[in-house]
């Protein structure tokens, strides 16, 4: 059934249903206990307010009055956006289920006297802020999916909802609730395409081999070229021979799933080719879950800095187009190690930085070294808390991890595990972005090597694209600082916001999805807790 369809029957059912509330209201009015069944409807919306003070104040700000039961046409338009919304909740990978359209609809249809008015009243009120909620802010809290997923949803109160709704056209307040981000729209777009797909047959067939070279032929390649039309890699061909254009899409197909472009279809790349839709599916409704705890109300920033930890690279963003991009690596995939998700602000950044060990490192790798040995590990001093530098003479073996009294420091250095240039955005966490002397590991496919801060492959042209919004030449002027080889400090006139992400599924600005591999599992755990919640996949429905 269309979209139109679905709202004709609705508009229809809708109008119905109105008159039939009319209807219950002009028998109050015509009724001598006029006053007793008014005051009935108060009392039950009073009832059952409940512990929402935001509902409770707009509430008793206008008198009890209704915005979902009344016969006014502002009402009527009321009940016929939300029921519509609802209609629309599957396509934004919503759980259509918790607000019990089809329920809402009977109670609608058999609503009689003031009591039971009432009653209704605050039932749609609460679903509406139910789906509001879901909708511009997420289903789950995200904390609760992943302790390393350090983010608020950002929830407008429910005074403010309502109040919207009930001064302003009620469709532009349900599109305004729509994350408005141009990569939520294009997530949304391709579960609607991903989902048309499988209803006509998905990518048909696996390809039945673990690799494929160019210049071989036979089935296993027909099988190969025909997974490739379907997934829109490929135009429709009859060659049973791995050929130039195979050989073209399968380079497309590894640069989307970040794997090395060589037109090769190995180990690697087969296994990408043969993961089943429905897989593809639930990473771009999970990612949609995940834009909607980023949904704040003054967007990501103008100029702002992304890194998708999964991607493995850090970008630099202005006015929603990439202006710089480099690799990256980040937290290796032990509990203990990876690295959080979570928004902040970069201030500053410091050139020739000191390194101060974290203290898992210095308790956990390095004084297990010191016990045995005093002047092990003699490339980091040994300080007091004033920064002071110890004598190693004394030792250290009197000392456990939770009685070792000293920090360890890095001085600057080419050697110097923060390399030349850290970038700051002040947290909780101690997570920043800075260089490393260990550069081979970008050359690795898959990047999770540090103990949670994330290590830039072209730190110093980081710097200058940042600097360049406050100084003339920004090489220069990065240089001249590090040519000192003192440890400084240099702040940034315009902090820019930094947003740690974790996509397994994202869109270039042309639509084309690209897919990660879920390293740490963190998308797991939010789709088992988005099915506990009543999400679905609509591949299966008409």
């Amino acid at each position: 059934m269309t979209v139109i369809r679905i709202r004709t029957a609705l508009r229809t059912t809708v109008a119905a249903l109105a008159f039939g509330l009319a209807g219950a209201t002009a028998g109050l009015a015509q009724d001598d206990g006029i006053s007793v069944k008014i005051t009935a409807y108060a009392q039950a919306v009073a009832e059952t307010i409940g512990e929402d003070e935001g509902v409770a104040a707009f509430y008793r700000a206008r008198g009890f009055e209704p915005i979902w039961t009344g016969s006014s046409e502002a009402d009527r338009a009321r009940r016929l956006a939300l029921i519509e919304a609802f209609a629309l909740a599957d396509d934004h990978g919503l759980p259509r289920g918790r607000y019990d359209p089809d329920r809402l609809m009977e109670r609608l249809a058999g609503v009689s006297g003031g009591r039971d008015r009432g009653l209704l009243e605050i039932e749609l009120t609460r679903t509406f802020l139910q789906f509001a909620h879901d909708l511009q802010s997420g289903v789950l809290e995200p904390g609760k999916a992943s302790s390393l997923i350090k983010r608020k949803a950002p929830r407008r109160s429910s005074e403010e909802l309502l109040t919207l709704l009930s001064t302003q056209p009620p469709e532009s307040v349900f599109r305004m609730l729509v994350p408005s981000s141009p990569e939520y729209t294009r997530l949304m777009q391709a579960k609607l395409r991903l989902e048309h797909r499988l209803q006509h047959g998905g990518w048909g067939s696996v390809v039945p081999t673990s690799s494929l070279r160019p210049g071989e032929s036979g089935n296993t390649v027909v099988a190969l070229r025909n997974r490739l039309v379907a997934m829109g890699y490929l135009r429709p061909s009859l060659s049973a021979t791995y050929d130039d254009r195979i050989e073209a899409a399968v380079r497309d197909f590894q640069a989307d799933h970040g794997l090395e472009p060589d037109g090769v279809a190995g180990t690697s790349t087969m296994r990408e080719i043969n993961t089943a839709p429905e897989e593809r599916l639930r990473s771009i409704m999970v990612a949609m879950e995940r834009e909607r705890w980023l949904n704040l109300p003054e967007g990501k920033g103008q100029r702002h800095i992304l890194v998708n930890l999964v991607d493995y690279h850090a970008q630099i963003i202005d006015d929603d187009k990439l202006t710089f991009e480099t690799r990256s690596v980040i937290g290796h995939q032990a509990a203990d190690r990876q690295t959080p998700e979570f928004s902040d602000v970069m201030d500053h950044m410091v050139i020739n930085p000191s390194w101060y060990v974290p203290r898992s490192i210095v308790v956990g790798e390095y004084l297990p070294l010191l016990r045995s040995n005093p002047y092990s590990v003699g490339h980091i001093d040994v300080v007091t808390a004033s920064g002071q530098v110890v004598n190693r003479a004394h030792g250290f073996s009197q000392y456990s991890a939770r009685s070792f009294p000293f920090n360890m420091r890095q001085r600057p250095g080419p050697k110097n595990a923060l390399g030349s240039v850290k970038f700051m955005f002040p947290n909780r966490y101690n997570i920043y972005l800075h260089d490393t002397p260990t550069q081979h590991l970008f050359s690795q496919p898959v990047r999770t090597y540090s103990h949670g801060c994330i290590r830039l492959d072209d730190p110093h042209d980081f710097a200058y694209a940042l600097l360049a919004k406050q100084v003339d030449n920004p090489e220069s002027y990065f240089h001249g600082i590090l040519n000192t080889r003192r440890e400084t400090r240099v702040n940034l006139e315009q902090p820019v916001p930094v947003h740690l992400i974790y996509r397994t599924a994202f869109t270039q600005a042309k639509g084309q999805v690209n897919y990660r591999p879920d390293v740490y599992n963190r998308d797991a755990a939010i789709w088992r807790a988005l099915a506990n919640e009543g999400v679905v996949l609509r591949a299966g429905q008409s």
